[in-house]
């Protein structure tokens, strides 16, 4: 696992929240439903707080979408995946259902993020949170000895999960070979459900996230690459949106996430691109397949991989009643699939959810889930855009403010993509981890530089390099923690 660290002094946050518009508070009249919400009790459900659920999430995560216990059945699995039941708590037609629509999805910032929903039910009563009897919707799954889905029922429940889990300790664990026993099994069907998604020709971009962590009186811009069980894990929630749309799919209405297929032209420029970096590509290999071979801490592979980023072009969230869209796939799964397992971050994930309890169930969809299904879209694709904007714009103006007292030194950068016709490319500089735009005439792709820091302005959050000359020296030191 990648992790490198960089302190940077006590930043103010507050010029992105007003810039972005984000809300501070909920209306008085959704804090106050929220509040009644949560005090509701769910004894007439089917109680199945026998079934031993953990939760799998960062460390410092209260709102707890998702719980899961992995069994032996036969030569294969079979995958309970509890989904807070967000539903239960929200009242079609409220203000709260109003004030959630306004913000789309939960945006993240370092200093603290704005929720969906009132803390009271995405931090307390809706939340999966370890001891607690909660109202869920359980996804039970059957997956063969080949990683196929031979059966999946959706339901509501009442669950307990029996402990609170983390990437980086299970991850610890795993490797000691003394995993919980509710995942004990979850490497094992992980390996294969990520095999199973390379054969259907599935594609995963597997690089370094920047991260900002408080740390005292300032913050640590982390560069981390994600631990093999946080894969594993998402490879649970795929299997779950695959079922999901399935479900709808055969039903016929519904909500799906879709991406279209990368154009020929696109798949033949990544080809190019490999043979330029010297990027071994078997013939006989899908892209990811061969993405997958890829160790991002190298440049080449680094720059090949910001390449591939131009094949997952075009998601958005596809709506359809009476029959299957014209294009229902999702290109970086390579198979249908719906947003279901964030329902307390993310809006569409309450309305598909209710879609696929009333047709699994044989009931008609309750028409404040289906009315919604059509509106859904424009929703999500502008709060996206907002929480992009947030996570970037929190990068930008802590990199800039890392970097503020360093300019004119010389660094090493890694070079990520060149436009020749505008002679600039993006580059990584390893220490402190930093991405930016640097200008000049010969940046080779794929190739370690020594680049000189010509700008960095917090309030613009901007910084700029350009290639170094010969005559400007060996690469700079760097800020640790």
């Amino acid at each position: 696992m990648t992790v490198r660290r960089t302190f940077a002094p006590r930043i103010d946050f507050s010029a992105l929240r007003h810039e972005l518009e984000l809300p501070d508070v909920f209306s008085a009249p959704a804090q106050q439903e929220a509040e009644a919400a949560a005090r509701k009790t769910f004894e007439d459900r089917p109680d199945r707080t026998e079934l031993e659920f953990v939760t799998l999430d960062p460390p410092t995560s209260k709102d707890l979408d998702q719980a899961l216990l992995i069994q032996r059945r036969d030569d294969g699995f079979r995958v309970y995946y509890a989904i807070a039941d967000v539903a239960a708590f929200v009242e079609p037609g409220g203000a709260l259902e109003h004030d959630t629509w306004q913000r789309g999805q939960t945006v993240y910032l370092p200093d603290g993020k704005v929720p969906l929903h009132p803390p009271v039910l995405s931090e307390g009563a809706a939340s999966l949170l370890p001891d607690q009897v909660r109202p869920a919707v359980l996804w039970t799954i059957d997956v063969d000895g080949e990683g196929n889905t031979v059966g999946a029922d959706v339901r509501r429940a009442r669950v307990r999960s029996r402990a609170k889990l983390d990437y980086e300790s299970v991850q610890r664990d795993a490797d000691a070979g003394r995993l919980h026993p509710s995942i004990a099994l979850l490497p094992e069907i992980g390996k294969l459900l990520v095999a199973r998604g390379l054969e259907r020709g599935a594609v995963n971009l597997p690089m370094p996230e920047q991260e900002i962590e408080p740390d005292g009186d300032g913050w640590r811009l982390t560069l981390r690459a994600p631990v093999g069980v946080e894969e594993y894990n998402a490879q649970i929630s795929l299997l779950t949106g695959m079922s999901a749309a399935r479900i709808m799919l055969d039903g016929g209405v519904g909500l799906l996430r879709t991406m279209p297929p990368a154009p020929p032209q696109t798949v033949e420029a990544l080809r190019l691109a490999a043979k330029a970096l010297d990027v071994p590509w078997p013939d006989d290999a899908t892209p990811g397949q061969m993405i997958a071979t890829l160790d991002p801490a190298q440049p080449r592979a680094a720059a090949l991989l910001d390449q591939a980023a131009e094949m997952m072009r075009g998601a958005g969230y596809t709506p359809f009643d009476g029959g299957p869209p014209e294009q229902p796939l999702h290109a970086a799964v390579a198979a249908p699939y719906a947003h279901v397992t964030a329902p307390l971050r993310r809006l569409a994930d309450r309305y598909v959810t209710e879609v696929c309890l009333a047709l699994h169930a044989g009931a008609a969809v309750p028409s404040w889930a289906r009315e919604a299904l059509p509106k859904l879209p424009e929703v999500m694709t502008r709060t996206d855009r907002v929480a992009g904007a947030a996570e970037r714009g929190a990068v930008d103006l802590v990199e800039a403010t890392l970097l503020q007292g360093r300019v004119g030194e010389t660094f090493e950068a890694a070079v990520l993509d060149v436009d020749r016709a505008k002679h600039r490319a993006d580059i990584a500089i390893d220490e402190p981890p930093v991405r930016a735009r640097c200008e000049g005439d010969a940046l080779p792709l794929g190739e370690r530089i020594a680049v000189r820091l010509t700008e960095a302005d917090p309030v613009k959050r901007k910084v700029t390099f350009h290639e170094a000359s010969s005559g400007d020296g060996s690469p700079g030191g760097t800020t640790e923690a």
